[in-house]
């Protein structure tokens, strides 16, 4: 490999931090969702917290929040844990139930997120992508494939029409 591809190749992800945020994103799940593990996850986070009634979870200053995100295919519901980027602590739970939300979309504008309406008066947008670099804002997770596989349940369960 010549220096030229060795600088520019961009960055590398390191699975086995990754692994181990993904079992520690599970263990925080399943400790505040009851049958947890008949969710699968993923990590996403959402912009300007306040909007969203999470507020600063376990003090962090960021306007960023970071969700572990849990769905179930069955049941059509997805669950958004609150949490902090190591991974330390989570919030409380909020069910999206598809029987009991106003409306749910995708939104490709300004950036790629996936939106639910419970009510006409609150929204969330969850953005979610395979792995993101900054570990001070974000958790550091590789979610290629659990990606794909929320993607299409939100795509064709899940989202309104």
């Amino acid at each position: 490999m010549g220096l030229f591809s060795k600088l520019f190749k961009g960055p590398t992800i390191d699975m086995e931090k990754s692994d181990a945020n993904a079992k520690k994103m599970r263990v925080l799940f399943n400790k505040a969702v009851e049958n947890g593990d008949s969710y699968s996850l993923i990590f996403g986070y959402t912009e300007d917290v306040s909007r969203f009634n999470y507020g600063f979870v376990h003090g962090s200053k960021t306007k960023i929040g970071n969700l572990i995100v849990g769905w179930n295919e069955k049941e059509k519901t997805i669950v958004v844990v609150p949490t902090v980027p190591d991974l330390s602590g989570c919030g409380e739970p909020t069910y999206y139930r598809r029987s009991e939300i106003l409306k749910a979309y995708r939104n490709k504008y300004p950036t790629d997120a996936f939106i639910i309406y419970p009510d006409k008066k609150s929204y969330i947008g969850i953005n979610a992508y395979d792995w993101l670099d900054d570990e001070s804002l974000y958790v550091y997770v590789s979610q290629e494939e659990p990606l794909k596989a929320f993607t299409d349940f939100f795509l064709h369960q899940f989202a309104t029409k």
